[in-house]
């Protein structure tokens, strides 16, 4: 059975490839796969031909991946944008054949991708979903350095505020719902699960007061799902939902909008926080920030977010076994 977590690199001029040798401190069994080139001049790394094979200790076990141009730090480079987009799709390959226990990947600039190399998807997550399958999945943001955790799930996400209240239809939130509470199941080992499900509308409207969708849309939905057997409780004023007294009352929260989830757990957990990718036939976590162009080659990248999605795909694996 595979037990390394595959890291991939991100785009090549972001912190990605120098997390990668930070990252060895985490005690998690990891291979790195991207170019070379790309890693900080230090790095002790050693090429690997497949993802279980030894490397000496405190070496970076290496599943080498040619890019087009060698990479300046905090430059996008066109040239460079089909290596990152062939990384994902490998690494995919390789969870799906069971040659790696999970993955985590480094970040990528969307826009350079659309323009170096056409990226058809929306992000990351709808590429992966694409590579799985099409299947239906969901985005959850989950703590690790706060307690009790904070996990939240967005069913709408990256859209302008004035489209959710349409976008969040009954089946949209029906299948983040089932999505979450399956996840807890297989990839966190919590046997009957607690979600809490925010309202829409401030106070969860207010019995119609401030809007009617969680009246006549949210609760009947909460309803019939918990006829079913789901532990369900909402809607719940989101204002009320994120302290620790609540939060030890459920397991995950499903949130009606993108801000509605990602403020709270931003905020108690910046550098901790790990985003997960719900749904899929493999483990996908991600540190929850961008390439941080800013910073890159500067030493200045924080690898915690790296390390905390390491560790979460490594306990995924586990709970999935």
């Amino acid at each position: 059975m595979a037990h390394r977590i595959l890291l991939t690199c991100g785009d090549p001029a972001g912190i990605g490839p120098e997390l990668a040798p930070l990252a060895l401190t985490s005690g998690v069994d990891l291979v790195w796969m991207g170019d070379p080139r790309h890693l900080p001049d230090a790095t002790l790394w050693s090429e690997v031909a497949q993802p279980d094979d030894p490397v000496p200790t405190g070496h970076l076990p290496v599943l080498r991946h040619n890019f087009a141009t060698p990479a300046t730090a905090g430059v996008s480079d066109p040239a460079n944008a089909q290596g990152v987009i062939d990384v994902i799709a490998r690494a995919v390959k390789l969870a799906m054949q069971g040659q790696v226990a999970g993955i985590t990947t480094a970040p990528i600039n969307k826009q350079a991708l659309k323009e170096g190399a056409g990226f058809a998807f929306p992000g990351h997550t709808e590429y992966l979903a694409h590579l799985g399958g099409d299947v239906p999945v969901a985005m959850m943001l989950a703590s690790t350095t706060v307690t009790p955790p904070c996990r939240v799930v967005p069913a709408t996400i990256h859209i302008p505020l004035a489209d959710v209240p349409t976008a969040l239809t009954r089946d949209v939130l029906e299948q983040a719902i089932r999505i979450t509470h399956a996840a807890m199941i297989r990839d966190f080992g919590i046997a009957a699960p607690r979600i809490a499900v925010a309202g829409l509308n401030p106070h969860a409207g207010e019995g119609g007061n401030m809007g009617t969708e969680d009246r006549d849309m949210i609760a009947p939905l909460l309803d019939d799902l918990r006829a079913q057997g789901f532990n369900l409780s909402g809607p719940l004023p989101a204002d009320t939902m994120f302290h620790a007294p609540a939060r030890a009352n459920y397991d995950a929260a499903v949130c009606a909008y993108h801000d509605q989830g990602l403020i709270p757990i931003k905020t108690l957990d910046f550098a901790g926080g790990v985003n997960v990718t719900l749904g899929l036939p493999f483990i996908r976590t991600s540190p929850d920030h961008g390439t941080a162009y800013d910073i890159a080659g500067k030493g200045l990248a924080d690898p915690s977010s790296t390390i905390a999605a390491l560790k979460m795909a490594r306990d995924m694996a586990k709970a999935r076994t």
